[in-house]
């Protein structure tokens, strides 16, 4: 368990920020990465940068605090402001906190804490991912999913196969975002138009993969495993 945050600070008025700087420097469970005057400059060198938390003021010129932070993946933000105005947008992004100015050790301190508790939090286990569809938004499990397949109507959509039988049409989605938010071991994509779930093969080949799903007809749905994707489904395979 980390019982220390890398931090980053950002204020575009000095002062401000060397106060700030001079009050995390007495929490114990901070380590000061760098501080920040121009929200530019720290956006530029965020590619090179290890840390865990930001604690930033929000109105700044060029970019203010608030969407600075919506440009950050996976990394814990505090918002110290002298504007009161602001709080509900920023726990719609899911600020740890906000502190209004002028800042005390107390209640920084008590930000820092909630800030580490919920990096230790050991993070949950997604089971699903939400969606558009052709009759509005759904939450799709993925344990429900046996393929998807690009949709035969609009390349720009996409149709899943549920382990019911049923049909799903997801709108205007690639393949690659549907990727990201599945869980790569447990999919992989074949071809040009096709993801199947691991738990869905019944059979393969080097050219192709049977699924357990039957057709109407009676026979089980077979698809394509082109040279692309081949390397990439033997590992998973072998898991």
């Amino acid at each position: 368990m980390n019982t220390k945050l890398k931090c980053l600070l950002l204020d575009d008025e000095l002062p401000g920020l060397t106060y700030l700087k001079m009050l995390c420097e007495q929490i114990p469970e901070l380590e000061i990465v760098k501080a920040f005057n121009n929200p530019e400059k720290l956006l530029s060198e965020i590619p090179n940068l290890d840390f865990d938390l930001l604690i930033s003021d929000i109105e700044m010129p060029g970019i203010d605090g608030l969407n600075l932070a919506r440009l950050l993946e996976n990394k814990l933000v505090v918002f110290c402001t002298a504007y009161k105005e602001y709080a509900a947008e920023a726990f719609n992004i899911d600020a740890v906190d906000y502190i209004t100015k002028p800042v005390k050790l107390e209640r920084l301190q008590k930000a820092v804490s909630k800030a580490l508790e919920q990096f230790n939090k050991p993070e949950a286990v997604k089971t699903f991912m939400q969606l558009n569809t052709d009759k509005g938004k759904t939450l799709l499990y993925f344990n429900q999913i046996q393929y998807i397949e690009t949709a035969t109507t609009d390349s720009r959509d996409k149709t899943v196969l549920l382990a019911d039988g049923s049909l799903l049409t997801l709108k205007n989605i690639n393949f690659g975002s549907l990727l990201k938010q599945l869980p790569e071991a447990y999919f992989c994509r074949v071809n040009k138009k096709e993801i199947i779930a691991m738990s869905a093969i019944k059979f393969f080949n080097h050219n192709e993969i049977v699924l357990h799903h039957q057709r109407k007809n009676g026979t089980n749905i077979t698809l394509s495993l082109s040279e692309t994707y081949r390397s990439d489904f033997l590992l998973k395979v072998k898991i």
